[in-house]
């Protein structure tokens, strides 16, 4: 079972699920716990071979299907019938594969900082990552993909709290989820074409120069998909900019309770 800690709420019954991205862990949401718990019940949690859940881990290949039925499973043993999902980066592509696995699951989404489409720069920085990683340390890898997502002296503390992360992970599972990058192409060109009619919140940040055009582009398309872009802001707006990161999401989960 996942690491995972839980918010009680007095009387709401809504419940706020909250997924970080790769190489991250459930520490990324730092600056949003105190307003989303003064509203809702919160589940916190550590995709496997993050965090504290380092030691859910396997010797084999893994997909984004079984990283999502993890998070499915830990709903379904804690009883949670249905929530709203909220996700930072690769984190987003967990929640629209749980809204694939178990849509009932499933009330609202809210994607920060959204991986919907890989652009020639960001299939070029993948390829330079698989291509180095047999003779670079994985950690070098992920710095310097690290800086390149996040370029900017405005993205220092985002940066330096993903790659603080990425230390404690182990270098397999570094590795494991590096491959699953192999099956990112399908994926989102498959989350594109298909809309689930699900209500879906883009939070990004105006800096995101790799993923914010291929989000405006999308939400023209998807009918339940509204885009708010936030200023001064690159790739984790949820960290750079959380005051307006959470004044928009719990706004919307009201609004769709």
């Amino acid at each position: 079972m996942l690491y995972h800690k839980i918010f009680s709420h007095s009387t709401s019954s809504e419940w706020v699920v909250l997924i970080h991205g790769a190489g991250g862990s459930s520490s990324i949401w730092f600056k949003q716990l105190r307003d989303y718990i003064a509203h809702f019940n919160v589940l916190l949690l550590d995709l496997r071979g993050h965090g504290k859940s380092s030691e859910v881990f396997t010797d084999r290949r893994y997909s984004f299907n079984d990283v999502s039925r993890d998070v499915v499973d830990l709903l379904n043993h804690l009883h949670v019938r249905q929530a709203h999902f909220v996700g930072i980066s690769l984190g987003t592509l967990i929640i629209r594969t749980i809204a694939e696995l178990d849509a009932d699951k499933v009330k609202t989404m809210i994607l920060g900082g959204a991986i919907t489409r890989m652009d020639l720069r960001s299939r070029v920085l993948l390829w330079l990552a698989k291509v180095s990683k047999p003779i670079i340390p994985f950690i070098w890898i992920y710095q310097i993909c690290a800086h390149i997502l996040m370029p900017t002296r405005r993205n220092r503390e985002s940066r330096s709290l993903f790659i603080s992360d990425a230390l404690k992970m182990r270098q397999s599972e570094f590795l494991r989820w590096f491959t699953l990058t192999a099956s990112l192409n399908p994926l989102l060109r498959y989350f594109r074409e298909k809309d689930l009619g699900l209500p879906t919140l883009y939070l990004m940040g105006d800096e995101d120069y790799m993923f914010l055009p291929q989000v405006r582009n999308l939400v023209k398309f998807h009918k339940n998909a509204l885009l708010h872009v936030i200023d001064n802001c690159g790739h984790v707006c949820n960290v750079e900019q959380p005051e307006e990161f959470n004044r928009h999401s719990v706004a919307f989960i009201y609004q769709n309770s």
